[in-house]
């Protein structure tokens, strides 16, 4: 027999209505967002009149990159952050690392760490909690700060011109369905050996042959990444090299121009991507530390949590963060940036955010007004419901400071390519930067004292279900 009282009634239906068409607001709001869509009707001019795209500390970057039809953000963002300091320190106009290259050793480690995990867990249901978390994506695209870390410290780094993107890593979802249903068809056949009395030896020689089919696999989408390779960059001419004399008249022995590029080189021949990584970039990936920004009772600030089953790299360990105020986290942003260090973050990036436009601010998307209802969700509350957890990880390239020295909005640095954003970058409210973005990587010298004492101790586990921080895509 059916529950009526569950319904909706019949009469309610017809009082929702009358009450909707009887408010001529409601009305503009419909005719405007059906027409144009929820955001163009949401798009408050005056909110991106407060958002000017001047900042009082700005930092210099190369050209926008572009993680195209791929969960990669993480690496992107994190690449940036490191070519800044590569360009700068040997005088290079522009430089792209090979994202495709620790794309490859990503899908590698997960791959394997994924078998690992199936091996610990092996008398779990598969229906259980805890198997259906490390089952729900065995390579997926997605990451953090500290996978990137543990896979340059293991592989090193090249420049896009040593190992290019491919199809595959452009537009990753064939690629990986197919290597992921692979590794599940893996992780069934271990589990059903371990059911039959096979050992755990047994079962991690049939991993490592696994492996075989893993790299297969990857290889024949993304091409084998190179095991050594030669650079060849060209040093900046910023000083005109004598173009004049003292005097400001053109020296008369001066070389007739040709269309010869005489700009100082930078040569290497078969340089391995661990050495190039050592000499060139002037960056230890292990001198920063995650900060996040939890503010949970049940996550208490002022400690060390580490998020199990959270590896890439299975040896190199699990995720690990220092959750820290408000007040102390946007310090160390601002320390950082003033100083000369772009910054990667992570944030829900589909808040009140406007793509083509290139801002992240809620007094630009008025969906409050064009629906007639306050969204009163805190960040405490969004990460705690899944509303606003952590899904997109960019890079900091400015920030503006007011009268007060105070940080009233930020530049931001995506990639989405420059066709998005202002020719791909976008500028954040202060307000926002507080409510949305949840980590950020700060170099240990602009830790504070306390923050930088909480690195030596014993962390918290938690359960990789439960909330802090979700991996970038």
């Amino acid at each position: 027999m059916t529950d009526n009282t569950k319904a909706i009634k019949p009469e309610l239906l017809a009082q929702y209505a009358k009450d909707f068409n009887a408010d001529r607001a409601n009305l503009v709001a419909a005719n405007a967002a059906v027409s144009a869509g929820v955001l163009e009707a949401a798009t408050d001019y005056k909110g991106q009149r407060a958002l000017p795209r001047d900042f009082s500390i700005e930092l210099k970057q190369g050209s926008i990159t572009n993680q195209r039809h791929s969960g990669r953000c993480w690496m992107f963002a994190s690449l940036n952050t490191l070519r800044y300091e590569l360009m700068h320190k040997w005088g290079l106009d522009d430089f792209e690392f090979s994202e495709t290259y620790l794309f490859f050793w990503d899908t590698m480690e997960k791959s394997n760490t994924y078998l690992e995990n199936v091996l610990s867990t092996l008398d779990e249901p598969t229906d259980g909690r805890l198997f259906q978390e490390i089952n729900y994506g065995p390579a997926d695209d997605g990451g953090w700060w500290q996978m990137f870390a543990d896979l340059v410290n293991k592989y090193g780094l090249v420049p896009k011109s040593a190992y290019p993107e491919s199809a595959n890593s452009k537009n990753s979802d064939a690629f990986k369905q197919y290597l992921n249903t692979k590794l599940r068809e893996f992780a069934a056949e271990l589990r059903d050996r371990h059911a039959n009395g096979a050992s755990v030896d047994d079962l991690r020689a049939l991993k490592d042959q696994d492996m075989s089919t893993v790299y297969r696999i990857c290889a024949i989408s993304l091409g084998e990444p190179p095991v050594k390779f030669d650079f060849l960059a060209r040093v900046s001419n910023d000083d005109k090299k004598n173009d004049e004399t003292k005097d400001g008249k053109k020296a008369e022995n001066d070389k007739p121009k040709t269309g010869k590029d005489e700009r100082k080189q930078i040569r290497e021949y078969g340089i391995t991507p661990v050495e190039f990584y050592k000499k060139y970039v002037p960056v230890d990936v292990n001198d920063l530390a995650t900060l996040c920004n939890v503010p949970m009772k049940d996550r208490p600030f002022n400690k060390r949590y580490r998020i199990r089953y959270t590896a890439n790299v299975a040896e190199a360990g699990d995720m690990e963060f220092i959750n820290v105020p408000l007040d102390v986290f946007k310090k160390a942003a601002v320390d950082q940036i003033s100083a000369g260090h772009p910054i990667w973050f992570a944030c829900d990036c589909t808040q009140f955010s406007l793509r083509t436009a290139g801002y992240f601010d809620c007094d630009s998307v008025r969906v409050d007004q064009l629906f007639g209802t306050d969204f009163t969700f805190d960040k405490a509350q969004g990460l705690e419901y899944g509303d606003s957890p952590s899904n997109h990880a960019m890079t900091l390239t400015g920030v503006n400071l007011d009268e007060n020295g105070k940080p009233n909005r930020w530049k931001v640095e995506n990639s989405w390519g420059k066709d998005n954003g202002a020719d791909g970058y976008y500028v954040a409210s202060d307000a926002w930067f507080d409510r949305f973005v949840t980590e950020i990587i700060i170099r240990k010298e602009y830790l504070d004292d306390a923050t930088r004492a909480l690195l030596a101790t014993e962390p918290v586990e938690l359960d990789p279900w439960q909330p802090l921080t979700k991996r970038s895509r």
